[in-house]
């Protein structure tokens, strides 16, 4: 559709803005990371640091327990992606493949498990992971996480799924390809974009989870990153620069996993939404 010069010029100021307001806050927190601790403290504040340091680094990396916090969270959150994808695939394949009694109903019930407040599932989680002896492990925050990832995982796929042709399965069919080999051959190869919005979404959601690490991961062993911060704070003191650093030590994983994906993970979400 063609614009109008002036129509061009405000959108472009308008997306300007906008970037400037979502960048501001990454901003600011890459450039405190690196300021010595009296510079934060400041009024007005410096928007950039007189002289640079990374002393807040080297506090994080080799005097705190953030490079353990880091593996704990990149172990929970790929164990926990992985097996909610690998669910996802086979639950959404189903419903998008197969016609059964009951359907609609266990497509709605698989969603109230999207819907439910945290605070109304954490005592019944905690319950039940501490009959398993899961409290203070890997496996219990990684089914957990799980837990409240697939539901929107097994959505985003099904409509995915219900996109492709189904006389690409049928001549698969025909030439004596199984089901298993039609999904792994032919729809999942398909999907890519789809798989990707999935891997992205679970993945962040984990990664940046507090409540639920907080309540079942109170041994350092297995805390992650998000709970790590806090350690930071004293009862009479917040070490800022460590939080930054930390931040950013958080941010950088994320930020780089969705620069990667950036066009499939674009292209999942939108079929996603406008496909079914």
């Amino acid at each position: 559709m063609n614009r109008s010069v002036p129509a061009t010029i405000i959108i472009a100021i308008a997306s300007v803005m906008l970037v400037l307001v979502c960048l501001f806050p990454f901003a600011w927190m890459a450039l405190s990371s690196i300021k010595a601790l009296p510079e934060l403290y400041t009024v007005p504040p410096h928007w950039l640091p007189d002289a640079p340091t990374i002393a807040n680094y080297i506090t994080v990396i080799f005097n705190s327990n953030i490079p353990r916090y880091f593996m704990n969270s990149v172990i929970i959150s790929v164990g926990s992606t992985a097996l909610a994808l690998i669910l996802a695939i086979f639950a959404s394949y189903g419903f998008a493949r197969f016609d059964f009694k009951g359907k609609p109903f266990f497509q709605t019930f698989v969603l109230v498990g999207q819907l439910l407040p945290t605070a109304a599932i954490i005592v019944p989680l905690f319950i039940t992971l501490r009959y398993l002896h899961l409290v203070n492990t890997y496996w219990g925050l990684i089914l957990v996480y799980m837990i409240i990832t697939l539901p929107l995982s097994v959505w985003m796929l099904t409509s995915y799924f219900k996109a492709i042709p189904v006389e690409l399965e049928e001549a698969a069919i025909v030439d004596g390809a199984s089901r298993l080999g039609i999904l792994f051959r032919i729809t999942l190869p398909l999907s890519t974009p789809g798989l990707v919005a999935v891997l992205v979404y679970a993945f962040v959601t984990t990664w940046n989870e507090f409540i639920f690490a907080l309540c079942f991961a109170t041994d350092s062993s297995v805390k992650t990153l998000p709970i790590g911060l806090a350690e930071f704070s004293t009862e009479f003191n917040t070490d800022w620069g460590g939080v930054m650093a930390a931040s950013m030590v958080m941010t950088v994983p994320i930020a780089l996993l969705f620069l990667f994906f950036q066009n499939l993970f674009v292209g999942g979400l939108t079929a996603g939404a406008t496909k079914g």
